[in-house]
């Protein structure tokens, strides 16, 4: 239990009594102990090349996909699931037995549903760096962009807005051929990452509108519930 209460936390960057960041280093390197790449300056990244930039408009035209996924937590713990996404804003986690997890931001807050323990919590999306994956466009001209690493077959690319999400940041890594999301890395606030890799990816799917849909009402009743405990 207590590795799913971590990776629910790193995987959403958030703790019931304040915001994290989600994280995890490079395919698992954490747990794989692999050395993180290293990564041009950030004045060099601002600046980001035309495949680059050509790779995020790719990914930012993309408006729906589903896939597979897999989680690797701080100290290497691993689950996996379901994952759908609906830009902007939207995206469903659902965690394959025996976690009891459904994660959903509907575009404005982002809800952790644990029905086995009976508990919600729910954030505003715009607190997260999850925002800055899911946003209508991922935009390289500003100063949200800490680094980019070019290599044959991947472009690393790395997020932050320290006015907004502190010291946390999201690493994201495409193929350079395909131009396809392989996978994201969350850095909170104490340097723990947590990375979600993704498989299976189907793009342009129709996904019911239930999927990103949040209850509210349930989420008031189980808070008060567990209040009055």
């Amino acid at each position: 239990m207590d590795d799913l209460n971590s990776g629910k936390t790193a995987l959403f960057g958030v703790t019931r009594r304040k915001m994290l960041g989600l994280g995890l280093a490079a395919f698992g390197v954490l747990a794989l102990g692999q050395a993180l790449p290293v990564f041009q300056s950030v004045a060099k990244a601002q600046a980001a090349s035309g495949a680059a930039q050509k790779i995020a408009d790719h990914f930012s035209s993309i408006r729906t996909m589903s896939g597979d996924f897999i989680q690797f937590g701080p100290r290497g713990e691993q689950t996996g699931g379901k994952f759908y996404i609906e830009r902007p804003g939207k995206i469903r986690f659902n965690y394959e037995a025996p976690s009891a997890y459904r994660v959903i931001s509907d575009g404005k807050s982002v809800a952790i549903d644990n029905r086995k323990l009976n508990t919600m919590d729910l954030y505003p999306l715009s607190k997260t760096p999850l925002k800055l994956l899911l946003d209508e466009r991922i935009d390289l001209t500003g100063n949200r962009v800490k680094s980019v690493k070019e290599e044959p077959d991947l472009i690393t690319i790395q997020l932050a807005d320290k006015s907004v999400f502190g010291n946390s940041r999201i690493t994201m890594m495409f193929d350079t051929k395909s131009y396809e999301l392989r996978q994201w890395t969350i850095t909170d606030a104490q340097g723990k990452d947590t990375t979600v890799l993704i498989d299976n990816v189907k793009q342009g799917v129709q996904l019911d509108a239930s999927l990103f849909k949040i209850d509210y009402r349930r989420n008031f009743d189980v808070n008060q519930k567990n209040k009055n405990r």
